[in-house]
């Protein structure tokens, strides 16, 4: 309880002592995703007694290498809006929404990580996608490395954001869950609200900040797609599975290249779970910390998380180099020990 003390205690202070954000904070083009014709790119795809809803930018016969982006807890295929766009061109980008999430049905056998990670590997197979770059923030960074340790020929390579799964092992459960169904209602009732809520600062900022840095810097639109995966019927469920499984001992066994992306001020998963996520899975993982970030850089910092995320796919082994603003793992443990 005092390591969650320390949490709760450093994230505070973290959220209220902000500098304000640089000019290039939240400087994605809504004009990227806002002209592409997402309903027809979205396709609904039945597992045996399930069904998924899902983005796919290319076809059954697209021969482009794949990028299966995995959103996290509360999210939705949306949260791609930014790096979809940047890609499409030289990638086939399949973003799905999680069982319980978005518009895909609820699994008749229940939620978990694993679970999670047997329909990506099935919807690959039926997408006819044999290997994929695996991409995933918060608890879908959690899905995506089980992925590549229960089916690892499927993955290519792994970039986990801001990706779940180790320190939540300290958080006592019950607890948390009682708050995640208060939470669920509520969040389902700021959906409703949400127009009325992203056009203003500062009921903006109350109700993104422990995922946002600076969330009035989001533009409208954006902030509003961001909104909408709130209150779905798989958040309770699926914060159980990430509450009662560990993968902590096998994450040695993932053997493809990994980037780790930490926003520097995350407020939901610690930034140094990014250094153990690296100790743990071995010198095939390189990290990167994002200045001045909050849980999901791909939203708030697209145009560097889409530079850095080009160097990986291009098997640079160190993408972040002349990154503004983004640093390598060394660099953030000097920064933290001065």
């Amino acid at each position: 309880m005092a390591r969650v003390g320390t949490r709760i205690a450093t994230g505070v202070r973290n959220g209220l002592l902000r500098p304000g954000p640089d000019p290039t904070y939240a400087d994605g083009d809504d004009a990227s995703w806002m002209g592409v014709d997402w309903p027809a790119l979205t396709r609904r795809v039945e597992l045996d007694d399930l069904h998924i809803n899902v983005v796919d930018t290319g076809g059954d016969d697209d021969e482009r290498p794949a990028l299966l982006l995995v959103h996290g807890l509360s999210g939705r295929w949306q949260n791609w809006l930014l790096t979809m766009p940047a890609f499409m061109a030289t990638h086939r980008c399949i973003a799905p929404d999680l069982p319980g999430f978005g518009d895909s049905g609820m699994p008749t056998d229940g939620v978990s990580i694993r679970g999670y990670a047997r329909v990506l590997d099935e919807l690959c197979g039926v997408l006819g996608v044999t290997r994929a770059v695996v991409i995933g923030n918060s608890m879908g960074g959690f899905v995506g490395a089980e992925l590549a340790l229960s089916f690892p020929t499927r993955v290519e390579r792994l970039v986990l954001v801001s990706a779940a799964g180790l320190s939540i092992e300290y958080v006592r459960r019950e607890p948390l869950l009682v708050a995640a169904r208060v939470l669920s209602v509520t969040g389902a009732r700021s959906v409703s609200y949400s127009g009325r809520i992203v056009s203003r600062p500062r009921l903006r900022r109350a109700a993104l900040q422990m995922s946002v840095r600076y969330p009035e810097r989001l533009s409208w639109p954006l902030a509003w797609e961001f909104m909408q995966g709130s209150g779905k019927p798989g958040f309770v469920h699926a914060l159980d599975a990430l509450t009662s499984y560990s993968f902590r001992d096998r994450l040695p066994e993932i053997g493809v290249p990994v980037l780790i992306v930490w926003g520097e001020n995350d407020l939901l998963v610690p930034v140094g779970d990014a250094a153990r996520f690296e100790r743990l899975i071995g010198a095939n993982a390189r990290r990167v910390i994002f200045e001045d970030t909050g849980h999901v850089p791909m939203i708030e910092r697209p145009s560097r998380f889409n530079e850095v995320l080009e160097g990986f796919l291009e098997g640079e082994r160190r993408p972040e180099d002349d990154v503004v603003g983004v640093h390598g793992g060394a660099t953030q443990d000097a920064l933290s020990s001065g």
